[in-house]
């Protein structure tokens, strides 16, 4: 069996399992180097190696979690959640079921906006799940609201909105990556309108969601109301600080749209993080003696996807290293050669495979496009169908994969009290709704562009 295949299967089958994310990458990455010749040394310095790509991610989300915080600590999370529980009760038993299904919807709705924001017009990622999220897990709790319908919104807003909008962290994904490497690989697609290519794929997204939020999770769930979310949060909340919080949050998030915007070289997260923390002290709302519990707290809060990552980076290192990914590519297109149809969804499904390892798609599409772009010219696919192909495939697998990012800040944000799983609850319900129904819309459109 192919090593990187191998690696894959035995890293999710571990996490599935319940053995530690972290653990299980580093399982399947040693599986999959000893597969492939490499030896045990050799399998462990490429793992090494690669963990260095992840240090930057790593520091960039505790600083974030830091920065969580001290917007917690001001208050103003807490004042959003206090006036969604006083709309709850706001008019009376006989009205309560219409008041909590509005309520509900307008939640889920307004989570929605942000995550499409987040990757678009205000081109901040995962940085805003931790500092809405967890105030509002009591009023999510008040509601009944199954946890899994809100990581299926997240995750649908952070990985849709940048295969399908070309702004923002979507001109990268598009413009940069996915067209970048196509016509690196010797395919004109300057002419092929990326929203036409990948129109259908994200059609493929908006079924996946409709399905989780109004038939799989629609019923209610209950979760422990006495869960402790934050123990720090102000017991009377003062204008002041609310004022400081709305001033370090639009400081931030502008710091971070401009050098997103500007291409710059600094990483937009960590600076903003940064920026925002140092208001925060300078203006006196987190004190110098609070300052170390609440930073250190929100860097905690952030601690696990930080290692997750670098984990993932090592992973990654350790399936380039096998120089297998070609092999797995050419020998599933050569297996399938003359049958379009079939070929196509093979290509898909390793596209799948790849980035369900990796955990991001835009490390992905550099290691597939120069492999796809001639297997799609030599089985007759067109210029859009191609990009289609190869937009949908690197696409594949962010939503569902233990150490993608995608997953992992929603995990990070409706965790905060403990009463939300990883796996179970974030990676199987977003691989379920979003992966099948992408690979489907994937290979419709291959077959029709």
């Amino acid at each position: 069996m192919n090593a990187v295949v191998v690696s894959v299967i035995v890293m999710l089958v571990l996490s599935v399992l319940r053995v530690h994310v972290v653990l299980a990458l580093f399982l399947g990455a040693l599986t999959g180097g000893l597969l492939a010749g490499l030896g045990f040394e050799t399998t462990m310095v490429a793992f090494q190696d690669g963990l260095a790509g992840g240090a930057k991610i790593a520091l960039s989300y505790a600083l974030l979690g830091a920065f969580a915080m001290a917007v917690a600590h001001s208050g103003l999370p807490q004042l959003l959640a206090n006036w969604l529980i006083a709309k709850l009760d706001n008019d009376g038993l006989s009205h309560t079921q219409k008041i909590t299904r509005w309520t509900t919807f307008g939640l889920l709705t307004g989570i929605l906006a942000m995550a499409i924001m987040s990757q678009n017009l205000i081109p901040v990622h995962i940085a805003f799940i931790p500092l809405l999220i967890p105030p509002l897990l009591i009023v999510m709790t008040r509601l009944r609201l199954d946890r899994r319908a809100v990581a299926s919104v997240l995750t649908f807003g952070l990985v849709t909105t940048y295969m399908f909008l070309p702004i923002g962290f979507g001109s990268i994904f598009l413009n940069d990556i996915l067209y970048g490497n196509i016509e690196a690989a010797g395919l004109d697609v300057s002419g092929v309108p990326v929203m036409q290519a990948m129109g259908i794929p994200a059609l493929g997204m908006v079924l996946g969601l409709l399905i989780a939020v109004f038939v799989t999770y629609r019923r209610p769930r209950d979760y422990d109301p006495f869960s402790v979310v934050d123990e720090d949060a102000p017991a009377q909340i003062k204008p002041r600080r609310i004022i400081v919080a709305l001033g370090a949050i639009v400081v931030s998030f502008v710091a971070q749209t401009w050098l997103t915007l500007a291409d710059s070289a600094a990483d937009p997260l960590l600076v903003g993080a940064l920026i925002g923390l140092c208001l925060f002290i300078i203006t006196g709302t987190v004190k110098w003696q609070d300052a170390d519990a609440v930073f250190t707290g929100g860097m905690r809060m952030m601690a696990l996807i930080g290692f997750i990552m670098i984990s993932a980076q090592g992973f990654a290192a350790v399936m380039v290293a096998t120089e297998e990914i070609a092999p797995l590519v050419e020998g599933t297109a050569d297996l399938f050669a003359g049958n379009r149809g079939v070929a196509a969804i093979a290509m898909l499904l390793v596209g799948l495979l790849v980035t369900m390892g990796i955990g991001s798609s835009f490390s992905t599409l550099p290691i597939i496009a120069a492999i796809y772009v001639p297997l799609c010219a030599s089985l007759g696919f067109s210029p859009v169908a191609t990009v289609a192909i190869i937009g949908t495939a690197g696409a594949l697998g962010d939503a569902g994969s233990p150490a993608s990012d995608s997953t992992l800040g929603p995990t990070a944000g409706l965790n905060a009290d403990g009463q939300h799983d990883h796996m179970r609850d974030t990676v199987i319900p977003t691989f379920l709704h979003f992966n099948l129904p992408l690979l489907a819309a994937g290979w419709i459109a291959a077959m029709v562009l």
